[in-house]
């Protein structure tokens, strides 16, 4: 049996490519190839990260003889010797993920430095100051990545340093500085861990390489995994490189820069350089950088290989490229590539502008954006050059950002929100009942809820930002303020939500206005194109669906009637038709409520000429229509509100059961969604596409007895419309026995909110911000269910529903209208499992048209698929 191998030198072929040398070590091995100036080295795959991460921490056999042998060749290649006192051969240490992941893991430079060896560099460079301060740098990255010494030790060692000397830079220190702070340094390392710093270059190097492959598992490494749904069991690669200096004088220097902006895309040069400097400098902000343009006048040839080498690459992935370099005494070399972090507006431009000049097809510009990264475009976004402190932290539940005086009360919201005042509706946790604050709310912040909530499903089709589910926000009603943190404020106080990241800051924080151009319509177009699943916006209002259809929208999945009874005018009437002793009662208040509605669907009808509109019939409880008890407004009201009481409304006595016991509801919304059609038709010539949704339906008798509603009044208001009647699905049941609920069905529509928690048992606004948080972090559940689809369990019910549904009726219209239709990993599941629509809020149209376009491409292996700069 072939011994595993664990080490590649850059000139060596290797067959695993980025996910076994990582992206840093699949680039330099490219880079070399390309003849392009890179310092000597090897990688340590991502194999031997897994096998130590397996024997908890011990390095797997024949790695250590593969690295001493690696070593070897470094030597010959070098004429340098590592561990060497006279003219040491000194390497960086990096991390190298095969997903980029920036700043999360640790690198260490100038190992193999001791104090004979700083002597013997000294000596055989003629610069003293060069060699003292390689050492210094060594001694603190090492002790802060090695041995998790607290690197403000070291900096405030440094800081007194100058001060003592009057420097105003690092580089103002001279040797004889250097020499005394490499001694100060070296006690911090003794003081902080009982021992010497290690002299022996080959045991730094076993230590380090064990640290880097350690730091896979640090804090922030884990948040940003989680972040950006990068699996915890891929592991690093570590890049062992020959060193090259930046700081030995003048004619050196270190910086990065990139092929494109990254902020705009606008090509062009971009990025920033210090002279005399080693690269930590520029990354950590240790010093000041100066542009990139400056490095002209100081370093020409360096300078005008820089440009050209940029330009090689930049044609060679086909990207824009991140770089970083070092200019050792008039010589360049390049110490990394990789496609470049870039913002949503950046990405759209620069993959059309790529497109143009014929580096990339359509296809590939489709597939490299990150269709989440279109909420930047979408929404006004908090300045990225902005500097605030984080005051809380809830759950990203709508996107954008915001800032406002903090209201805590919806009447106050709309009062203060018409005067033109800019305002943010705080409370534990909102209803229905706030509809009119949240219109004119800025955004809303809520201490309890989670991603589907009420105030996120409304906030999203809005486009307002909200932050839901924040722990850390707590209310006192009574005197008007609210604790955030460690933050006590009184209502009208600034706050700014950023509900793209869940963060809450106390103040008004820069924004960054949304950025939608010719671009983003350029890329949407084509991804248009190419896409199967036609996409429609869940939307309740004529405003909403004009936006909507401003954004794309091929129609409207979900209209939601409930929503339009919560008017200020609506909802006395509502109010009074639940509170009626009789059926005359009702059917008296709801004659007077047929035309509230009607007149919305006609506007909506007119706002979607031409598009199908799917009206979901009345589907909550009826107590979420009436205050709390001991806000009733009289005894009367008190002793309805304890008959409708149930223990688990979201199980109880809500949608198509509403719609069974009382017909006369649904009733009167058939009559006014025919009659609004008929209106239109008759008013505009156009012919309004209608369908009609009963939800919660899990039995074919509970659909045959509504469908036999819906054609009998239809046919008594308007017999000449057209019009579908279909069902929601959102219950085990109801998926399991599709094959009978379609016989009475034109349509299905997955309502993936609820069936997620009826599949899982999971309620949603118990789940997040609870045990779910726990869940996520400690790795029993990769992803929020509420999120994206769980494919392995509703997914399952899905599917047994799409084929047992058009095993009954081959030609079953399919959609989605649940939240997760503007999720990119969700709509792939929904392409692949041949639905014909998803439908979502009115601002993720734009996402799910983009990754519908890539679902296509993925099944054909059109373009690639990891987004540029992810």
């Amino acid at each position: 049996m072939t011994a595993a191998r664990y080490v590649y030198a850059f000139d060596e072929p290797s067959e695993g490519g980025r996910e076994l040398l990582g992206g840093k070590g699949v680039g330099l091995a490219e880079m070399t190839h390309l003849g392009i100036p890179v310092p000597a080295g090897f990688t340590i795959t991502t194999d031997a990260c897994r096998a130590y991460r397996a024997a908890g921490g011990t390095m797997p056999d024949g790695l250590e003889a593969e690295v001493a042998e690696h070593i070897e060749r470094l030597e010959r290649k070098t004429g340098k010797r590592f561990g060497d006192t006279d003219d040491p051969l000194l390497v960086s240490v990096r991390s190298g993920a095969a997903v980029s992941m920036p700043g999360m893991m640790d690198t260490i430079l100038n190992l193999g430095l001791a104090d004979r060896a700083a002597a013997g560099l000294a000596s055989s460079t003629g610069n003293e100051r060069f060699a003292r301060d390689s050492y210094r740098r060594l001694i603190q990255m090492y002790g802060e990545v090695v041995d998790g010494i607290d690197g403000h030790r070291f900096e405030q060692a440094l800081t007194d340093l100058k001060r003592e000397r009057g420097a105003q830079q690092d580089v103002d220190l001279s040797a004889g500085d250097l020499a005394a702070l490499v001694e100060t340094y070296k006690h911090v390392y003794r003081e902080e861990t009982g021992s010497d710093f290690p002299q022996d270059a080959r045991e730094q190097l076993r230590r380090a390489v064990a640290a880097v492959f350690d730091s896979w598992d640090n804090p922030r490494a884990q948040v940003y995994r989680r972040t950006y749904g990068i699996p915890d069991d891929v592991g690093t690669a570590v890049n062992v490189v020959q060193m090259v200096f930046g700081n030995k004088g003048d004619d050196c220097g270190t910086g990065v820069c990139f092929t494109r902006d990254p902020s705009t895309g606008e090509q062009g040069l971009y990025g920033e350089f210090l002279v005399n400097a080693q690269g930590e400098d520029v990354v950590a902000g240790i010093r000041t950088p100066q542009p990139i343009e400056e490095m002209r006048e100081r370093l020409p040839e360096a300078f005008e290989q820089l440009l050209e080498t940029m330009a090689r690459l930049e044609q060679h992935y086909r990207d824009m490229q991140d770089i970083e370099f070092t200019v050792e005494q008039g010589k360049l070399y390049l110490l990394q590539t990789r496609s470049a972090k870039r913002t949503a507006a950046a990405a759209v431009r620069a993959a059309v502008d790529m497109s143009g000049e014929g580096l990339i097809t359509r296809e590939a510009a489709v597939g490299r954006i990150d269709p989440t990264q279109l909420d930047q475009l979408l929404h006004p976004m908090l300045d990225p050059n902005a500097r605030f402190d984080v005051a809380a932290k809830g759950l990203n539940a709508s996107p954008g950002a915001a800032s406002g005086a903090i209201v805590l009360d919806a009447d106050a919201a709309e009062e203060r929100g018409k005067a033109g005042e800019s305002v943010i509706l705080v409370g534990w946790e909102t209803t229905p009942d706030d509809i009119h604050g949240m219109i004119q709310a800025k955004g809303v912040l809520t201490a309890h809820g989670g991603m589907t909530s009420h105030a996120a499903v409304v906030a999203r089709g809005m486009g307002k930002p909200c932050v839901a589910g924040c722990d850390d926000l707590t209310i006192d009603i009574e005197v008007r303020t609210i604790r955030l943190g460690a933050h006590e404020l009184r209502e009208g106080d600034t706050i700014t939500i950023d509900g793209g990241t869940g963060r809450v800051i106390v103040g008004e924080v820069p924004l960054v206005p949304p950025q939608i151009n010719e671009d983003f319509e350029t890329l949407l177009g084509w991804a248009d194109g190419m896409r199967r699943l036609r996409v429609r916006a869940n939307a309740d209002t004529p405003d909403d669906s004009a936006k909507a259809r401003e954004f794309g929208a091929e129609g409207i999945g979900l209209c939601r009637t409930e929503h339009m009874f919560m008017a200020h005018d609506r909802l006395p009437v509502v109010q009074e038709m639940i509170l009626a002793e009789d059926e005359d009662g009702r059917r008296a208040a709801l004659d007077r409520l047929l035309p509230f509605q009607q007149s919305d669907f006609e506007g909506i009808f007119e706002a979607m000429a031409g598009l199908p509109v799917t009206i979901r019939l009345l589907d909550p409880p009826l107590h979420e229509f009436l205050p709390d008890e001991e806000h009733a407004a009289d005894e009367r009201m008190r002793r309805r509100i304890r008959q409708l009481r149930e223990a688990n409304p979201m199980l109880g006595t809500r949608g198509c059961r509403l719609g069974l016991q009382w017909p006369e509801i649904y009733e009167m919304q058939v009559r006014a969604i025919v009659r609004a059609a008929k209106a239109v038709h008759e008013r505009t010539g156009d012919v309004p596409l209608v369908e009609i949704m009963h939800p919660l339906v899990g039995f074919r008798e509970e659909l045959r007895r509504l469908r036999e509603l819906t054609v009998r009044v239809a046919a008594e208001e308007a017999p000449d419309i057209d019009y579908l009647c279909g069902t929601m699905i959102e219950l085990p049941r109801a998926c399991i026995c599709a094959h009978e609920i379609a016989e009475e069905a034109d349509f299905f529509s997955f309502g993936t909110n609820d069936l997620t928690q009826t599949a899982l048992g999971f309620s949603r606004d118990d789940a997040e911000g609870k045990f779910l948080t726990f869940y996520l972090e400690d790795g029993i559940l990769d992803r929020n269910p509420f999120e994206t689809l769980d494919r392995s369990g509703v997914g399952d019910l899905m599917r047994i529903g799409v084929e047992r549904g058009r095993g009954a009726k081959e030609h079953l219209k399919i959609g989605i209208c649940g939240e997760h239709a503007g999720e990119p990993r969700s709509v792939e599941f929904c392409h692949d499992l041949g639905l014909d629509y998803v439908s979502c809020s009115p601002f993720r149209v734009p996402v799910a048209r983009l990754a519908a376009a890539q679902a296509v491409l993925k099944a054909s292996h059109a373009a690639e698929y990891v987004p540029a700069g992810g």
